[in-house]
C-alpha cells in the first residue's frame, strides 16, 4: 500500500539505532496472556481503510472468544492462552498520516512488552521500513495486511541493501498476506490490453508507491502491445490539472493510467478529464480502490467516464463461496453491515495466520512463533489457499479488476498472469 513518505535507508538506520536503546525490556510478563499488536494509521486520511482492517483482526479473535488452546509439539503440554489485542496508531493528528517517530514508538512498545508475540502492520510500506529492523532484533513475527513494496522482501527491487537492512539478525521475521506492486503493475497492463487499449498515457504522483507502479506499467506495456504516449509526474498539491489534461487529450490515448492514490488527486484528475472533454477511461491501483475515491470524483464524473481499479486478491462482492463467504457472513453478523472495504479481508487473514502460527508453535515464545509462521504452507484462508515463500511473500497471485457502477465499486474480473 502507499508509502506516503519516502524513508531513505540512512534515516532508517539512524532512527532504528535510537529505537534500540530506548527502554529496557521487562522479561517477566504474564504467563497465560499473549498480546498481539497492530500498528496502522488510525487517524488521518487512511482511517476508513484501517477501520475495516482492525475490524477484520478483531473478528478473527472474536471467533475463538479471545482464547487460544495450544499443544507444545516438544513436550505435549496443553495450555490455554488469553489473547489481548492492542490497536496502535502510527499516525498523528497533526501530521494526518503515519510518522517515523510514532512508528518507532509503536515498534518499541511491542519490543519491550514481554507479552507481545506478533505485530500486525504496517499499512504504509515506508512505515514498515522503520519498524522492521526493530522487530527483527526483538524476534517478533510481523505480518502486513497492506504493504506492497517489493523491496521489503526481495533483493534487487529497491536500494542497494534492501531487504537485508531490515533483517539485522539475518533471519526473516516479516511476511505479508497481500500481493506486491510489481505484480499489480503488470496485471494492470494485461487488463488494459484486454479492454482493447492500444495507446496509453501514464501519470504518477511522484511518490514511491505511485511512481513505482507507474514505472512497472510503463515497462510492461511493450510486452502487451501497448504504446506509451507519455509519462509525467504531477504535483499532488495542485488544485486542478486542466492544462495537463488538455495536452493529453490532443494525443488521443485509449486510457490514462494514474499511479497514485485518492489522497494524491486521483479524483481531481478524473474530474479534469471530463472537464476538457476526454472520453477515454482512467485506471488506478489499489490506492484508489476505496469509497473515498468515488466521493472525491463525484457521481456525475463517474457516470461520464469509466474508472477502473486493481486490487490484490478479490474484493468483497466476489467472495461468494468457501472461506471468503464465511468471512463476509461472520463480519456482517458481528458488525451489522458487510465490510465497506476489501482490506477487511486482509486484516482478518493476517490475524488468522498469526493465530495458526501460535498454535503450531504451541508455546509463548517469539522465535518459535516466528519460525512456525514462516513455515506456513497451503493455508486455507479467506483469500484462498496459499503459502509463505522463502521471502515471506504470499504465493497468492490473484488480483482483481473493478469498475464503478451506480456509485460503488463492482467486481469486473479476476486478474492472473498467463501460464508459462
Amino acid at each position: 500500500m502507499p508509502f506516503r513518505v519516502s524513508v531513505p535507508l540512512v534515516l532508517v538506520v539512524a532512527f532504528v539505532a535510537v529505537g534500540l536503546v530506548a527502554g529496557r525490556r521487562d522479561t517477566r510478563g504474564r504467563p497465560d496472556v499473549i498480546t498481539i499488536v497492530s500498528s496502522l494509521p488510525r487517524s488521518g486520511s487512511a482511517r476508513g481503510q484501517t477501520d475495516v482492517i482492525t475490524n477484520g483482526i478483531k473478528l478473527a479473535f472474536h471467533d475463538i472468544g479471545y482464547k487460544l488452546d495450544v499443544t507444545d509439539p516438544g513436550t505435549g503440554e496443553k495450555r490455554t492462552f488469553t489473547l489481548e489485542y492492542l490497536d496502535l496508531d502510527d499516525a498523528t493528528a497533526a501530521a494526518g498520516q503515519w510518522t517515523i517517530e510514532q512508528e518507532i514508538a509503536n515498534a518499541n512498545q511491542a519490543r519491550t512488552d514481554p507479552d507481545v508475540m506478533a505485530y500486525i502492520g504496517t499499512y504504509n510500506s515506508g512505515a514498515a521500513k522503520v519498524s522492521m529492523p526493530i522487530l527483527n532484533r526483538a524476534g517478533i513475527f510481523m505480518v502486513s495486511p497492506a504493504n506492497t513494496a517489493p523491496a521489503l522482501t526481495r533483493a534487487g527491487e529497491g536500494e542497494r541493501h534492501e531487504p537485508m537492512c531490515y533483517r539485522p539478525t539475518g533471519v526473516v521475521n516479516f511476511a505479508r498476506v497481500i500481493p506486491t506492486d510489481d505484480l499489480q503493475g503488470e496485471l494492470s497492463v494485461l487488463w488494459a490490453r484486454d479492454l482493447g487499449v492500444k495507446k496509453i498515457y501514464i501519470l504518477d504522483d511522484n511518490e514511491v508507491y505511485g511512481g513505482g507502479i507507474a514505472a512497472v506499467v510503463k515497462a510492461k506495456c511493450p510486452k502487451y502491445g501497448i504504446t506509451v504516449l507519455g509519462h509525467q509526474s504531477i504535483d499532488s498539491k495542485a488544485q486542478e490539472f486542466t492544462p495537463l489534461m488538455t495536452a493529453i487529450k490532443a494525443m488521443a490515448p485509449d486510457l490514462v493510467y494514474f499511479g497514485g492514490t485518492t489522497q494524491t488527486k486521483a479524483g481531481q484528475l478524473l474530474k479534469d478529464m471530463v472537464k476538457v472533454g476526454m472520453t477515454c477511461p482512467m485506471m488506478g491501483p489499489d490506492g484508489c480502490f476505496e469509497k473515498a475515491m468515488i466521493d472525491s470524483a463525484g457521481k456525475d464524473t463517474l457516470e461520464k467516464l469509466p474508472f477502473y481499479a486493481t486490487f490484490g486478491g478479490l474484493p468483497i462482492d466476489a467472495l461468494t463461496r468457501g472461506k471468503g463467504k464465511e468471512f463476509v457472513d461472520k463480519y456482517t453478523a458481528l458488525y451489522k453491515a458487510p465490510p465497506a472495504d476489501a482490506y477487511a479481508t486482509y486484516g482478518y487473514e493476517a490475524a488468522l495466520v498469526t493465530l495458526e502460527a501460535i498454535r503450531r508453535a504451541g508455546k509463548k515464545d517469539r522465535d518459535a512463533i516466528r519460525v512456525a509462521a514462516l513455515a506456513v504452507k497451503n493455508f486455507e484462508g479467506a483469500t484462498g489457499t496459499w503459502s509463505f515463500d522463502e521471502n515471506g511473500d504470499t504465493t497468492n497471485q490473484t488480483m482483481s479488476g473493478s469498475t464503478v457502477v451506480d456509485g460503488a465499486f463492482k467486481f469486473s474480473r479476476a486478474l492472473q498472469l498467463p501460464a508459462k
